[in-house]
Parts: structure tokens; sequence; C-alpha cells
């Protein structure tokens, strides 16, 4: 569906000002500098990879080793508890004495720094957080690590990025691009890296930031094959194309996991309010939440580290019954805890694996597909509703797996696990800690009323004007006496004995002559404003709004383009209020359905 537009009148060819995009030439520096990013950021993963092996193999297997290792065959039996403690503890003191933007999961520290830091982040965010994930992953925290990488890639982008003469706006598209670099080098998804910035991190649809944000993504992708290998780093046997039946169950899948989503999210929160009651200080939490990890993964080894081969094996659809319904809810337990107590990792990891679960569960009640068809759907769905970005979680799973046939019920899938989570749940598990810190996210992008309407179509046409000679002391009475052409405005224009328009009158223009003047009486003009700001009747609202903001005046004279003395019309700041209740208007004023108009007329005729 083609976006609204606003109505132009005599077309305007090379007009710039209704152009499509406000897009200009420094996109090709920002361009220039995300590619610079992206190399960054893929370095930052393939070190952060590279550091939750080396831990793993020295916590778990007592060796130094950089090979990629899973906890699960580890042999230390009992004492296996005490390893994702000692990582908590790590991790709090780094938090209380290095910085306590480290605890957390990483993306939700990413959009506090793009919505109230005016995108900069500090150096030591840079080099704090991959460590504190690496050891709290390494050490068997249950978490992935792309919401580190997003952090870390974000504030590599950020310090890049604070080294130019930049906007906070372009700023911010540098520290998106940095974040999107370093999750498309993680899991080799470049497009759905790219999407995530959009559905989470941009606010705003626009080439300016879009460009360099993909481009960052494309050049870290193409880095990850020589240093991490080629994707996808999932394959699996493709699926037939799929009918409309395995379509509605996917729907019923998304349905499920939406609600195992909200559930999660819930848990997630209500252990850290649990956290926040107790009588000591929040750097010991992480060894708290870290010693359940222990006993979790005491009982399911699996629930430890990122889970990758558990993930892959849920894809093939291998693992069903009571072993993997007990590794969904100890996985589940140990991940809420460990967010909940400020430990420092990922969110995307565990919930591949918890929806995987889930929908290789269900496919034991499913007649058609097979297991790691729902195994699939799950964790799509799971992502796509616990993070509200169903575009980001369909990619995701298509570039992980390369499974085509799979992407009109990965999609089905993942919207309908949002439409629960929306529907139940008023923020999502990434914006809940920024409301809690007393920020409001707005997620719903839409186009700016201002954009579209022109003045004509909300201005006053019916101006009243005060004569050339008129008096400041009449103009007074006049509006003491409440004559409804003198108080309709806080400003009136000022026309001379042929109409033209030379020049305007407010009311403190009129308070401040009347207490400087005393006994004198003033003509209008001398009083208001000769050198006059106005606005044209084909120009968008959002340039006459931008006008009396750069100038500090709330009222503008509307006059015709072709003569400039002109005046046509007048809009004031209840103009601009007027333009935004039009989309009020659209949201909310129902109208009458045909089926409601009494049958005649049509018929009739």
């Amino acid at each position: 569906m083609p976006l609204p537009f606003a109505k132009t009148g005599t077309p305007q060819i090379n007009d710039d000002r209704l152009a499509d995009f406000t897009t200009d030439k420094r996109v090709l520096m920002l361009s220039g500098m995300a590619l610079v990013i992206g190399t960054i950021s893929a370095g930052v993963a393939w070190c952060l990879v590279w550091l939750i092996s080396a831990i793993t193999n020295l916590a778990f297997y007592q060796r130094l080793s950089a090979a990629p290792v899973s906890p699960e065959n580890h042999a230390l039996g009992y004492w296996v508890v005490l390893i994702p403690a000692a990582g908590g503890l790590i991790i709090g003191i780094m938090a209380r004495y290095g910085s306590e933007k480290i605890r957390g999961h990483g993306i939700p520290e990413a959009l506090e720094a793009i919505l109230i830091g005016q995108s900069r982040m500090q150096p030591k965010i840079a080099a704090l957080k991959p460590i504190s994930s690496a050891i709290s992953i390494g050490t068997g925290g249950p978490f992935g690590a792309e919401g580190p990488i997003i952090m870390t890639g974000g504030a590599c982008g950020s310090l890049f990025a604070q080294m130019f003469h930049l906007s906070s706006a372009e700023r911010k598209t540098l520290l998106v691009a940095g974040a999107a670099g370093g999750m498309s080098a993680i899991f080799a998804t470049p497009v759905a890296a790219v999407l995530l910035a959009v559905e989470l991190l941009l606010f705003e649809w626009k080439p300016r930031s879009f460009i360099p944000v993909a481009l960052a993504s494309i050049v870290a992708s193409a880095w990850r094959v020589p240093l991490m290998g080629v994707a996808p780093i999932f394959p699996v046997i493709p699926h037939p194309v799929l009918g409309a039946t395995e379509l509605a169950i996917a729907f019923a899948v998304g349905i499920s996991a939406g609600l195992a989503s909200s559930l999660l999210t819930t848990l997630v929160y209500k252990f850290e309010d649990l956290f926040h009651k107790l009588p000591f200080h929040w750097m010991w939490w992480p060894l708290l939440g870290g010693l359940l990890v222990g006993v979790c993964g005491f009982l399911d080894p699996r629930v430890f580290g990122v889970g990758y081969d558990v993930i892959h094996s849920l894809l093939r659809g291998e693992g069903r019954g009571t072993g993997l319904l007990g590794l969904t809810i100890l996985k589940a337990l140990a991940w809420s805890v460990a967010l909940g107590s400020g430990t420092s990792g990922g969110v995307l990891a565990p919930l591949l694996m918890m929806g995987g679960s889930l929908g290789v569960l269900e496919s034991r009640w499913i007649p058609m597909g097979d297991p790691a068809l729902w195994g699939m759907i799950g964790m799509g769905a799971m992502m796509g509703g616990t993070m509200r970005s169903p575009f980001t979680a369909t990619l995701f799973i298509l570039e992980l797996t390369h499974d085509l046939n799979a992407l009109p019920a990965l999609l089905a899938g993942c919207v309908a696990s949002q439409a629960v989570t929306v529907l139940m749940l008023r923020r999502s598990i990434l914006t809940e800690k920024v409301a809690r810190r007393g920020y409001h996210i707005i997620r719903e992008y839409s186009v700016d009323p201002l954009h579209t309407l022109r003045v004509e179509e909300v201005m006053d046409k019916q101006v009243a004007t005060l004569p050339v000679g008129m008096r400041v002391q009449e103009l007074s009475q006049r509006i003491a006496r409440g004559e409804p052409a003198f108080v309709r405005h806080h400003a009136m224009p000022i026309v001379d004995d042929a109409g033209i328009l030379v020049g305007i009158i407010t009311r403190g223009d009129l308070l401040r002559t009347l207490e400087r003047n005393g006994q004198e009486n003033p003509i209008v003009l001398d009083a208001g404003t000769k050198r006059l700001i106005v606005t044209y009747p084909d120009e968008l609202m959002s340039e006459a709004a931008d006008k009396m903001l750069r100038n500090h005046i709330g009222r503008l004279p509307v006059v015709s383009r072709e003569d400039p003395r002109k005046l046509i019309g007048y809009i004031g700041r209840i103009a601009v209020l007027e333009a935004r209740l039009q989309t009020h208007h659209e949201e909310n004023v129902r109208e009458t359905g045909w089926h409601s108009v009494p049958h005649r007329g049509f018929l009739q005729r």
C-alpha cells in the first residue's frame, strides 16, 4: 500500500521541499564510515566468540584452549554448581566497580543510549560488556551472545562516530550500524540484522540511516566467512512446500509460543522484583542467580551456555518426551533467574532453544509435518513474540536454516505470537527494563500528519486584519470588550489601505507597548513587527511548524507565493494541533458501514 501523500497543486518538478525523502549527500559519508564500523564489528564478534570458548574450556575442562566446546560433557560432578556462581560474582564486581551498564542483556542499554544519551557510549562499555558476557556465558550462564555483541558493536559504532563532527541522529545511525554488524557477524544473518535495527533500534525508516546500517551488516557478514566460517550455522533438510493446513497449524503453534513468551517475560521481571527486595547490595545478586543456574545445570547440563548444539538438534527434530520437557522448564527457570539477577548475557539463543523445544513437544499431537518443522516454527514464534519483532524473527530463522519453503509458516507463527504478546503485555522483555528506568518507547511507526497536510488545508481563511493607522488604545479596548474578530487569535495581521500585508501585532506586543508608553497612543504598526515571517498555502505543515520553532513564534501569516504581500490566511499553534487531531480522528472515529444505511437510493434510482 502506498504511503499517504500531500497534494501539491501545480507540479513543481525541481521542488526539493516535496521530495519523497529528506536524505542528502551526507549519506555517502555515513556509508563510508559504516563500512569501517562493519569491519570493526566483525572483529569484535570474533573476539567475543573466541573469549567465550576459551573461558568455557578453562571453567569446565581446566584447559587452555579456544576450540568451540559445549559445557554439557563436563566431569565436575556436584562442583559444577559453583562454576556459574563464580562467574556471577565476577560480573557483580565488574558491574559495581566498572560500569553498572554491563548488567542485563544489552539491548535495553543500547535503546537507552539512543533515546536519552544522544547515542553516546563510554569507551569502558565497549571493553567491559564483551568481557563480562564472555565470563557469564563461558561459566555456564544460559545466555546467547547476540545481546552483548549488539551493545558492544553499538558502543564501537558510537565511539567511532564521536571522533567526527556529526549530529546526534548521525551518531545513532552509526551506533545501530555497529549493532547490526555485530549480530550479522555472529549469526551470518545480514538481512535479519538490518530488520532488527529497523524494528527495534532506529525508531525510523529513512534511507539516511537504513543504507549505512545495511552496508555495515553486509560488510560484517562478508568478514564472517574468513573469521568464523560460512553460513548457514544451522543447516537443515529443506521442507516441502506447505499447504493451507500446515499454515493454519503454524498459526496455532505461534499462539502457544506467544502465551509461553508472555509467561517468560513476566517470570523474568518477577524474579527481578524479588531480587530488589533482598537486604544486601545488587553486586551479590548475580552470585545467587549463578547458584540456581548451577543447580539447574547439574540436573540437565544442556542448560549451560548458549546451547547451539541443542538448537541444531531441535532443528533436526531430535529429542522428544519428558527429557525435552524437563530441559525447557529448567532452561526457562535458569534464564529467568539469571536475567533477573542482573547477570550479563543475551536473550536470543535461549528463546530459540525454548521455542524449539515447545514446537517439538507439540509435534506429538500434530498429524502432519515433522518435529523439525514445528521446532523451527516454535523458535521463530518465540523470538518474534518476545522481542515484538516478527519480520526479524522470520528472516532470522530463514537465514539460519536456508529453508525457504518454511517462510510462509514462519511468518504465520511469528505474527500470531506477536498478536498474543501485544494483547497480553504492555511492553516487551526488551522495553520493560527501559520503562522501569522512567523512559517510554513507542514502537509503532507511522507517517507524521504534518508531512502530509498542506498549510491551505488547515489555515484560517477568514482572517481579521487591522488597518495600519489603528491606535493601540483602540485595539486594547476592542479586545477588552471581547469583540469576536479581535479575540479569535493572539496575533493580528496589519494591512495598509490597499490591503497589502505590512506587519503583525501580538498580544505581547500590545501589553509591552501599553506599559512602556504610558499615555502615548502609537499606531499598531509601530507597536507590532514589520519583519514578517510567513508561510505559503502549498507548504507542508511540517515546514510551517519548523519556521515557528526556529523563530520562537506561535503564528504565521499565510501569503500568496505569486504575490507575498497578499494575505490569504493565518495559522497558529492550534492549526498544528488540528493537523495532529486528524490522525486521532482516523484512528478512533468509527463511521457507519454500508449495511447500516437505509436501503434506498441505489435500488430506487
